[in-house]
């Protein structure tokens, strides 16, 4: 076994219904707090029972219910001065991805000078062990950013999405409860449940980061995901399946934490940053099959591992023929989870294609996939993908 390092330090509260336990909790960090949530409407009722249960401990609630998807360093920003102005000592993020990533944005906000977007990982500045709390209420089973220490933010003004990352970020306290995701559309479920698959994959095949203690939490991911989303996609109600993907999610987010993601990420964030109306795991459906079909042969073994994960009867086969076939169950995966899509599908110009290759590379993700691309590389791959 080659060395490693394995951290995470949010205190992982996991079960079905434990958002009852979210006024006892808030009450040990602070007596006012900010809950940052989006505005649609099936959030209203767990929005709703959350501040009351908070006010039933004596906790101040001030609601900022501003963030959509790919969310927007403004977001952060008119969030961080509605804390200001409140005097808020607990920020609660409520919902999916960019409610939690806002949430943790507004923290560096309030704590440090200038706007939170000066932080990012890229050309920022450090993030200080100043921070207000956060406590991580998660509705969906995809990101898995109530247990990572990454807040992904989109500055429209130059078309890029970008992270602020630093372990202070972790979340000091994440309720995983899946009865909150019952709410979620087939669709949505699909296109989280496809994140949480993917954060596991790119962790699982990272060419740098990867590991033995990583490699336990991703296989186990896949499977679950593999197993379940179908079912949660057809019942909602099934508490089996949304148990499964929400630890999956879980999984998939304390990997990324410790072995990061890999090109098909890079290249996410860059479609994210130049069209913002496509949903992050919509994002990585676009280039997965293309991307597999490129890079299997540089990760054989894992990538038959991740077949046989699809489809046991691969196990009776070499190594090689098991990892060209994991390209085409994750095909067909994607299209039994309505997930096969291209640009075109998504109303992407071609011309934009242009520029998220260019973007691809001002993050660092490339650098951990088993094959480092080039600029070639990425534009061949987003053409292919344009139109399937």
């Amino acid at each position: 076994m080659k060395s490693f390092d394995y951290y995470n330090p949010t205190d992982i509260r996991f079960g079905w219904g434990r958002v009852e336990e979210i006024g006892e909790i808030l009450s040990q960090y602070g007596k006012k707090c900010l809950m940052v949530t989006g505005s649609g409407k099936s959030l209203e009722p767990i929005r709703e029972k959350i501040t009351k249960l908070c006010q039933d401990k004596g906790i101040s609630v001030i609601r900022f219910n501003g963030v959509s998807t790919n969310p927007t360093t403004d977001m952060v920003n008119f969030g961080t001065e509605i804390a200001k102005k409140n005097d808020v000592d607990v920020i609660l993020g409520v919902g999916g991805g960019s409610s939690i990533d806002v949430a943790k944005a507004i923290s560096v906000g309030v704590t440090h000078e200038g706007e939170a977007w000066e932080y990012r990982v890229i050309d920022g500045k450090s993030i200080e062990d100043k921070l207000l709390p956060i406590i991580a209420v998660t509705t969906t089973a995809g990101t898995g950013t109530e247990v990572t220490p990454v807040s992904v933010i989109t500055n429209p003004a130059i078309h890029l999405k970008y992270a602020l990352a630093d372990k202070l970020l972790c979340p000091n306290v994440a309720i995983i409860d899946p009865e909150l995701t019952k709410t979620m559309s087939a669709h949505i479920t699909a296109a989280t449940g496809w994140d949480a698959f993917c954060h596991s994959f790119e962790s699982y095949t990272s060419h740098t980061s990867a590991s033995e203690y990583v490699d336990m939490h991703a296989l186990e991911s896949m499977r679950l995901v593999i197993k379940n989303l179908p079912i949660a996609m057809k019942n909602s109600e099934n508490r089996e399946a949304r148990e499964a993907l929400h630890w999956a999610n879980t999984l998939g987010g304390l990997s990324i934490s410790n072995a990061g993601v890999t090109l098909p990420h890079g290249i996410g964030m860059a479609i994210g940053g130049n069209a913002s109306h496509i949903h992050h795991g919509e994002a990585l459906a676009l280039v997965y099959p293309e991307i597999n079909r490129w890079t299997w042969k540089h990760k054989i073994k894992k990538y038959a591992d991740v077949g046989r994960l699809f489809n046991p009867a691969l196990k009776d086969e070499p190594d090689k023929v098991a990892a060209e076939k994991a390209c085409d169950e994750m095909d067909n995966f994607l299209r039994e989870i309505g997930m096969w899509m291209s640009f075109k599908d998504k109303n992407v110009p071609k011309s934009t294609l242009k520029v998220i290759g260019k973007d691809t590379f001002k993050l660092p993700d490339y650098e951990n996939h088993a094959k480092v691309a080039t600029a070639d590389d990425v534009m061949a791959l987003l053409k292919k993908s344009y139109d399937r």
